[in-house]
């Protein structure tokens, strides 16, 4: 992989660590945000990674032909391609500016779509209330809308500084256990001190890991596809678990798609 092209300022670097997110113009060109797209409304199109549960209604049950907040996980398995993005190599290269060289070779990576008028909120939560509740994982997540990204269509909304909590208690969408996407509890106490970050196709948002964040449903006419890098430090042991009681109550269809794929 060549060398980036871009790379985060002094100020930059200061401004992530104290509040816990950062606001990017542009991570990548255009013309590459244009093959994206080709990508991404083909691996949706084709419901990609259906079978094995990669792909799945974020908020909703994966009942009926409509989903409201479609998600695929790992997409460069399906598409090798996106392996050798100008957006991939200037994230990495940011995210060792802000991690440092014990950052972790390998990145995760996700896709959520909100189609025009239809696509549901992304509710408030934290990354972590999904992760593995026995170790404590610091990183850094890079959110690159395909198309303007606005507060009608969707941006994120980041709290300043909760990059600082440990997990908060989450909940199944709708305390509803059949739906993968969580919830922080409370999350009105948490969306009055929200920010909104629009941000250009192209452009993109970085946060920390534990920071509290939220997206709005899509309400225009136009799509919402954003693609998700994420990359981690080594993880530390936790002393005692986090209760997870949220994921352990979960009793989704895409996890059942899942164990019968690995059967």
């Amino acid at each position: 992989m060549t060398s980036p092209t871009t790379s985060l300022t002094k100020e930059q670097i200061a401004a992530f660590h104290r509040e816990g997110y950062l606001v990017l113009d542009a991570i990548t060109a255009q013309e590459e945000v244009e093959r994206l797209r080709l990508i991404y409304d083909r691996l949706f199109s084709d419901k990609i990674g259906w079978a094995s549960g990669n792909q799945f209604d974020l908020a909703g049950t994966d009942e009926g032909d409509q989903a409201t907040l479609p998600q695929i996980l790992g997409p460069s398995q399906y598409a090798p391609e996106l392996k050798e993005t100008r957006y991939l190599r200037n994230a990495q290269g940011m995210a060792r500016e802000l991690l440092g060289e014990e950052m972790l070779p390998r990145n995760g990576e996700h896709m959520i779509y909100k189609p025009p008028g239809i696509g549901a909120a992304t509710p408030w939560h934290q990354d972590q209330a999904y992760h593995d509740p026995t170790i404590r994982a610091y990183g850094v997540n890079f959110w690159m809308p395909l198309d303007d990204a606005t507060v009608e269509s969707g941006c994120l909304h980041f709290v300043p500084g909760s990059h600082k909590l440990d997990v908060l208690p989450h909940h199944s969408i709708n305390h509803d256990p059949r739906i993968h996407g969580l919830e922080v509890d409370d999350p009105e106490k948490w969306a009055s001190k929200g920010i909104a970050c629009p941000v250009p196709a192209g452009g993109a948002t970085l946060h920390a890991a534990f920071m509290l964040h939220y997206a709005g449903p899509n309400r225009t006419d136009q799509s919402r596809r954003a693609y998700t890098l994420a990359f981690r430090l080594p993880p530390d042991q936790r002393e005692t678990p986090i209760d997870n009681y949220w994921s352990r109550n979960q009793q989704t269809a895409r996890a059942e798609r899942a164990q019968q794929a690995n059967r």
